[in-house]
């Protein structure tokens, strides 16, 4: 669930991915009565790691210093480094470091209300961005951050904390690649070999890291964090799979909780995780590739693309078919082609760009299509990224819940939902298809439930929602006893926070800044639709 980057055939929550593509001391809690709830034997004695680790890291807090030039963070922004263990069973056994960053809150003293950590999804997504809405002045955080720090990490495996990777970056992102869709079952083959090979790769190249890269080790990860921070209680804001981390956390740690929000909610029902969960997705994306190309059609006199959306879908097709026989520019295939339109039913911010890509190049431009779609082989620190992206994306997925290993499985349930849903189902498939071969150990999912001493947790969600589908927001808010839903009613894109939205903005600062939950649910209307 990691934003999606056009130009990266990293993508969120499966898509068009590598195949095609006890003591209470300064700052620190003793653990909550139910922070050993878990599924599977070995859960107490983490419970108890993540516990020694919160309490060292409280006494070390955190060295803060300018930001290494490379981090392209700004003065006043500093960053720091957070010890934590790789195994939580073993917490006096090898440790990581953690990056994290922050900037002070812009209020007064004694306006401070403390830290507010972020985490933005994937798996795999950086949050040391997030004090940057203050140093760019985002006008929907001002409010927020004269009450707060704000706190940014990379988590485990993710950049700058003990990063791991699958396969060389430069390979990760050569082109063209293979159509996503399967024209026989040596097309599949081919990709199940690719899928195989990943996750060998995966293990040779990171295999201490990989038994490790769980959910609930990120989430004990916060914890520490917390404490280093000096913080008696968590502020925290997910979006996409950060959702399922504060999910986690709350269960984990819900006496450690001061306020929570999650945004764009994965559904934490551990029939869902992962497998199911991704399946529910390929559904979701083609009712937003829907709600996408009915825009189109709505502006053909800034598009000219067809005023209906099978007009729309037509161009589609026929760019699809070009592309496939040869190709655009020797470097643009379908795989490709998934990789950038596929952020248009991500997020609204999209629709236009993509749009007038699309525009152009059926008008005859074909260069404005290469240069939105293509890869830059010559962007090596971003192909590094991206890399590293895809391999926690891959990692924690394959880490947290056991997948089918059958393929027969694989191929009947994609083969039937690529039928009525073919935008992004068999893209999806090889996506997640290393998962089929993992060699480290896979985790039972947590039960997500209300633990003693777990607040009013505040959840936003969009109801068309294609990345994390609607549901899950649903599944969350009834696990999670005293939270409120503000359902954002006829919109779809995902991170509903970042936008601009009066009903749901003000609620949000609200509950940030006097823990203000509404006596019930909220429905609020859409933000405002895009306009060429």
């Amino acid at each position: 669930m990691r934003d999606v980057r056009p130009k990266s055939r990293a993508m969120a929550l499966g898509s068009a991915g590598v195949f095609v593509t006890a003591t209470l001391i300064a700052g620190a809690v003793a653990p909550s009565a139910s922070a050993s709830t878990g599924s599977r034997p070995g859960q107490d004695r983490e419970a108890r790691g993540a516990a020694i680790a919160a309490e060292r890291a409280a006494k070390a807090g955190v060295d803060w210093q300018d930001c290494p030039a490379d981090w392209g963070l700004e003065k006043p922004i500093q960053c720091g480094w957070v010890t934590v263990p790789l195994n939580y069973a073993k917490p006096n056994g090898k440790q990581i470091k953690l990056a994290v960053d922050r900037i002070g809150n812009t209020g007064t003293k004694a306006e401070r209300q403390g830290a507010l950590i972020y985490n933005p999804g994937g798996p795999g997504g950086s949050g040391l961005r997030f004090p940057r809405r203050v140093t760019t002045k985002n006008p929907l955080w001002v409010n927020t951050s004269k009450a707060y720090d704000f706190v940014g990490f990379d988590p485990r495996g993710v950049g700058h904390s003990a990063p791991i990777s699958c396969i060389d970056p430069q390979e990760f992102v050569k082109a063209p690649k293979a159509d996503p869709v399967p024209d026989s079952a040596a097309d599949k083959r081919a990709q199940r070999k690719l899928a195989r090979e990943y996750a060998d790769g995966c293990h040779e190249r990171s295999g201490e890291m990989l038994p490790h890269m769980t959910t609930p080790n990120t989430a004990r990860d916060l914890d520490v964090i917390r404490a280093a921070l000096g913080e008696k209680k968590l502020n925290f804001l997910g979006v996409s799979y950060g959702t399922y981390i504060g999910a986690v956390y709350g269960t984990l740690f819900p006496g450690h909780v001061r306020r929570m929000i999650v945004d764009s909610v994965v559904n934490p029902s551990r029939e869902k995780i992962w497998y199911e969960a991704n399946l529910d997705q390929d559904v979701a994306f083609e009712g937003r590739w829907k709600d996408w190309q009915d825009w189109v059609a709505a502006n053909d006199a800034a598009f000219h693309l067809g005023t209906t959306r099978a007009a729309v879908q037509d161009q589609w097709l026929k760019l699809r078919a070009t592309a496939k026989k040869n190709p655009i520019g020797g470097v643009v295939g379908p795989a490709e082609l998934i990789a950038f339109f596929q952020s248009a039913p991500y997020y609204d911010s999209s629709w236009v760009p993509v749009a007038t890509v699309f525009s152009k190049y059926v008008a005859g431009d074909t260069q404005a299509l290469v240069d939105a779609a293509a890869p830059d082989l010559s962007d090596t620190a971003g192909n590094a990224a991206s890399e590293n992206s895809n391999a926690v994306y891959t990692a924690v997925e394959c880490a947290d819940a056991k997948w089918p290993t059958n393929w027969r499985k694989w191929d009947r349930d994609n083969t039937r939902l690529h039928k009525n849903h073919p935008f992004m189902t068999w893209a999806n498939a090889w996506m997640n298809l290393p998962c089929a071969t993992w060699s480290a150990k896979q985790q039972t999912p947590l039960k997500v439930k209300t633990g003693e001493g777990l607040p009013g947790v505040l959840i936003v969600q969009s109801e068309r929602d294609a990345a994390t589908p609607y549901e899950g927001a649903v599944a969350l808010h009834k696990r999670f006893k005293g939270s409120r839903l503000i359902t954002e009613k006829n919109a779809g894109s995902h991170g509903v926070t970042g936008l601009v939205n009066p009903c749901v903005n003000e609620r949000v600062d609200a509950y940030l800044l006097t823990g203000k939950l509404d006596a019930a649910d909220v429905t609020c209307t859409p933000h405002a639709t895009p306009k060429p």
